[in-house]
């Protein structure tokens, strides 16, 4: 890490470590609502809400910090950056609560949305374990490699999806609404990779 003549503010830590809590926090929501969904529309997306007002709240306290702080663990631009991801996020997860909510009465979840909620929820855990690390900068390659590992097995669970609505024998409406709900959280999983790849540039810096 640099030396520098003059103490940083380590309020970031703390801040980013509650910020990426928050994500797997929300994440494990998020599995749970699309566990619980089927005929009876039992899922609630209440606890998601909490978690992506949470997240604004966070990312708030991050942009005031960031803004007051004369200086700063690591470069001012890439502290904004990691802020806007972790919370982009939560935003995605929503939405991907949102559309799933449209479509509450079909019986059956598609097991392959099961699947990515399981990859999301496994990259939040990675996430955490990332930003835990980023005081000390070290031990962060496992959990980047990680990150990188399972966005790619999202990749493979989504494109296994598309080739399952477009080949059995379903009416158009509930394709249309499968496709937009497994595009949604794999744009997810794509946002939760670009917070890697923000953690990656920092450690590159300091290296």
């Amino acid at each position: 890490m640099r030396f520098r003549l003059l103490p940083t503010d380590d309020r970031f830590f703390e801040l980013f470590n509650s910020a990426a809590a928050n994500v797997a926090d929300c994440g494990r929501q998020l599995r749970d609502v699309i566990g619980r969904t089927g005929p009876a529309g039992t899922g609630s997306i209440d606890e998601i809400v909490v978690c992506e007002r949470r997240g604004d709240e966070l990312t708030r306290d991050l942009m005031r910090r960031l803004n007051t702080s004369f200086v700063t663990p690591f470069d001012r631009e890439d502290i904004h950056a990691l802020a806007e991801e972790l919370d982009d996020v939560v935003d995605d997860m929503l939405e991907v609560a949102y559309r799933l909510d449209l479509g509450h009465h079909d019986p059956v979840v598609m097991p392959e949305l099961s699947e990515q909620a399981d990859v999301l929820v496994s990259m939040a855990d990675e996430v955490v374990k990332m930003i835990a690390g980023l005081e000390s900068m070290r031990g962060l390659q496992p959990h980047l490699d990680a990150v990188d590992r399972l966005e790619s097995e999202g990749d493979d669970i989504y494109r296994r999806a598309l080739r399952r609505l477009y080949a059995d024998d379903f009416k158009a409406r509930v394709t249309m609404y499968w496709k937009d709900v497994v595009e949604a959280m794999e744009h997810a999983l794509d946002t939760m990779e670009d917070i890697s790849d923000v953690v990656e540039a920092i450690a590159l810096k300091h290296a």
